[in-house]
């Protein structure tokens, strides 16, 4: 138990180096394209917790810690699957919980859904392979030479100071979803715009994550629940027109003599129905995701 506690301890130790460690680089990059420190992340403090997990399962996965060593192509690729599936899930994750696309890489070649693609997995699989085969060693040395209540203390710590900020950021993300829920925008691109102005008044908090995501996209639920009311009624025209086209196909061949003439109406009907349900779920989809290229 105690052995299983120390370890646990070292990765926590370890996930919060590498999380302080993404953030670094994410800031700098971000310095480097605007010319000014931006706070990075969704959380407060200097770290982005989705570089330490990455870090963290890979190394489980494949570090040679408690299983096989991994060849560096084996590294390689379980840095791209796990470091995109967790880049994808955060995501995802943050549009439902939050109603806003944070970032969104669809503009990106090979992406997925806007959430990941395949520049940022290259780069996760390269920077897993530099973490497992030379970054880890050192720092689980470095680790070794601690002592047992040192190496408790600072995990403890660590923990504790994650929760408080996961509070407090989710409730400060929380009055963002508020804000953006309260808009009467007819549109993602008029909402997003109107919160980002509203924010600006807001406390240095509220600014900073304005300022972390410039470009996150606003989705109220109102916009959301139409864009799915929409989708259903094209389903919907489209089962009723795909049904009269198979009635007309089958009155053509005779075999629905009793209907007369009428197929052809309920046909033109059902059809002009169905092209009327898609025009409005293309309306309701560009309000809702933007348009699309």
């Amino acid at each position: 138990m105690d052995t299983l506690l120390l370890e646990v301890c070292r990765f926590v130790v370890v996930f919060f180096l590498f999380a302080v460690a993404g953030w670094c680089m994410e800031v700098t990059l971000k310095f480097i394209q605007f010319h000014r420190f931006i706070n990075r992340g969704f959380l407060i403090g200097p770290y982005c917790p989705i570089y330490g997990w990455g870090a963290v399962i890979v190394t489980l996965s494949v570090g040679g810690l408690f299983g096989q060593e991994g060849s560096y192509a084996e590294v390689f690729l379980a840095g791209l699957v796990i470091c995109g599936a967790l880049e994808y899930f955060t995501s995802w994750y943050m549009e439902k919980m939050f109603h806003a696309r944070w970032w969104d890489y669809s503009r990106k070649p090979m992406n997925l859904h806007g959430r990941i693609w395949m520049g940022n997995l290259l780069l996760f699989g390269a920077g897993s392979v530099i973490i497992v085969k030379w970054v880890d060693p050192v720092i689980f040395g470095w680790l070794d030479s601690w002592s047992t209540l040192a190496l408790e203390i600072t995990a403890a710590c660590i923990i504790l100071l994650l929760i408080a900020d996961n509070i407090v950021s989710h409730v400060l993300m929380g009055s963002v979803k508020k804000t953006i829920d309260g808009q009467t925008g007819d549109s993602t691109e008029e909402i997003s715009t109107k919160v980002r102005q509203l924010l600006t008044q807001k406390g240095a908090l509220l600014r900073r994550i304005r300022d972390a995501y410039p470009n996150a996209v606003a989705r109220s639920r109102r916009l959301t629940a139409e864009w799915k009311a929409a989708k259903a009624k094209m389903k919907a025209a489209e089962a009723e027109w795909k049904e009269a086209r198979e009635n007309a196909s089958q009155a053509a061949f005779g075999k629905l003599r009793q209907s007369g003439e009428n197929w052809k109406k309920r046909l033109e009907e059902a059809s002009a129905k169905f092209d009327a349900a898609r025009a409005e779920l293309r309306k309701k989809e560009e309000n809702a995701f933007g348009r699309r290229e």
